[in-house]
C-alpha cells in the first residue's frame, strides 16, 4: 500500500503542521509549543529578608519564668523595697550604689578598676602612669548609665554612646541593623516580667553580635537598667554587688534565670545593707559634728555619703572648700573615728566612713 505523502509549510512563520488527509492539527496538540503559563510550586529556599524575632526563645523564657514565679515575685518585692528606700533617700545615695557596682561590674570584665581609681577617676579625672585609660572610660561610662540618662530600650546607640561611621563599607553590618535585631526581640518579649527581659536580653547580647571589647560591662549595665525599668527611685537593679554569681552563661533559660534572680537577690540585699551603713554613719556623724561650724562639715558628710573612698583633693574639687579646711575637719573626723585612712600612703590618701 503506498504510504500518504507528508507535505509541510516551508513558511517558518507559521507554526502549523498539516498532513495529508488530516484536519488541521491545533495549537494545544503540538507538543513543542509553549503551553499557558502555569503557577509553578513556590519550594525553593527563602532569600534574604527581614525575619520576625523567634518566638520560640521568647516562649522558652517564658517557660523559664513561670517555673521560677514565685523566686521571681520574691526578688522583685526586694527590688521594690530597694527602689522605695532610695526614692526617700538622698540623691547622693544612687551615686555610692553605681559606683560600687560599676567598680565590681570591672572586676568581672577583667578590667579590674580599683575603688579609688575609678573615684579619683570619676571626680576629676585623674589617672596613675599604671592605669588603663580605656578601661577607666569604660567604668566611667558604667557610672554615667547606673546614675541616669535615657534608658537602653529605643535609642541603644545613644545609650552605648556608639555610632556607626559614615565612611562605613556597604559589605559591614552596621551597628544599627545589629542593635535593632535585638531590640525587636526585646520589643517582642514586652510581655516578660522586666527582671526576666533583663536577663534574656543579657544572655542574647553576643549572639546579636552587639559586643565589643567590654561588652559584659555594657551587657550588664543595659540588664540593670532594663530590670529596674518600673521603679522611680532605684535607677538600675544591682547585678554585681552579691558576686555577680548570675552573669555566668551557661545553661538553659531555666537554669540562666535560676542564678539570675539568686545572684540578684544578693546583690539588692548588698546594696540594702550599704544603705543601712551609710545611713546609721550619717545620723551619727551629724551628732558628733554639731559643734563645728561653718559649711565645710555638712557638705564632707554629704560627700562621704556619697562616695565609698573620698581623698583631700577630691573633696577641695567637688564641695569648692579650701584644702586647708578640708584637711582639718578630715583630721577631727578622723579623730573621732568617722572616717578611716585606707590608703596607708604619705601622699595621695584616701579615707572611706568608719562603720
Amino acid at each position: 500500500m503506498k504510504p500518504q505523502a507528508s507535505t509541510f509549510h516551508d513558511d517558518f512563520d507559521d507554526p502549523l503542521i498539516t498532513i495529508e488527509g488530516d484536519e488541521e492539527t491545533h495549537e494545544d496538540d503540538v507538543w513543542f509549543l509553549p503551553g499557558p503559563l502555569e503557577e509553578e510550586p513556590d519550594d525553593l529556599p527563602p532569600g534574604p529578608r527581614a525575619e520576625p524575632p523567634d518566638t520560640a526563645v521568647i516562649d522558652d523564657w517564658a517557660k523559664a519564668e513561670g517555673a521560677h514565679a514565685a523566686r521571681l515575685a520574691k526578688v522583685a518585692g526586694r527590688l521594690g523595697a530597694l527602689d522605695d528606700r532610695l526614692l526617700r533617700g538622698p540623691n547622693g545615695w544612687r551615686h555610692r550604689l553605681a559606683l560600687i557596682e560599676a567598680a565590681d561590674l570591672s572586676w568581672l570584665a577583667g578590667d579590674r578598676v580599683s575603688s579609688d581609681r575609678l573615684a579619683l577617676w570619676v571626680s576629676m579625672r585623674l589617672s596613675g602612669v599604671q592605669d588603663d585609660t580605656n578601661a577607666l572610660a569604660r567604668v566611667g561610662w558604667a557610672v554615667r548609665r547606673l546614675t541616669g540618662g535615657p534608658g537602653p530600650i529605643g535609642d541603644l546607640a545613644a545609650f552605648l554612646d556608639r555610632r556607626d561611621p559614615e565612611n562605613i563599607e556597604d559589605s559591614t553590618e552596621r551597628f544599627e541593623d545589629r542593635a535593632g535585631g535585638w531590640l525587636d526581640v526585646m520589643a517582642a518579649a514586652a510581655d516578660l516580667h522586666p527582671i526576666t527581659r533583663a536577663c534574656m536580653g543579657f544572655h542574647l547580647w553576643s549572639l546579636a553580635g552587639i559586643g565589643q571589647q567590654g561588652d559584659q560591662i555594657e551587657a550588664a549595665v543595659t540588664a540593670a537598667r532594663i530590670a529596674s525599668s518600673n521603679g522611680n527611685g532605684a535607677i538600675f537593679a544591682p547585678l554585681a554587688m552579691g558576686g555577680a554569681g548570675g552573669l555566668r552563661a551557661s545553661g538553659s533559660p531555666d537554669e540562666r534565670l535560676a542564678r539570675w534572680l539568686a545572684g540578684m537577690e544578693s546583690a539588692v540585699l548588698t546594696a540594702m545593707r550599704h544603705l543601712d551603713q551609710t545611713e546609721a554613719w550619717t545620723v551619727q556623724a551629724e551628732a558628733e559634728m554639731a559643734p563645728l561650724s561653718g559649711k565645710t562639715p555638712p557638705a564632707l558628710r554629704a560627700l562621704f555619703a556619697e562616695w565609698p573612698l573620698v581623698s583631700a583633693p577630691m573633696a577641695e574639687s567637688q564641695i569648692g572648700s579650701s584644702r586647708a579646711a578640708v584637711q582639718r575637719n578630715l583630721a577631727l573626723m578622723e579623730e573621732k573615728d568617722l572616717v578611716r585612712e585606707v590608703t596607708g600612703l604619705g601622699r595621695f590618701r584616701m579615707w572611706r566612713i568608719a562603720t
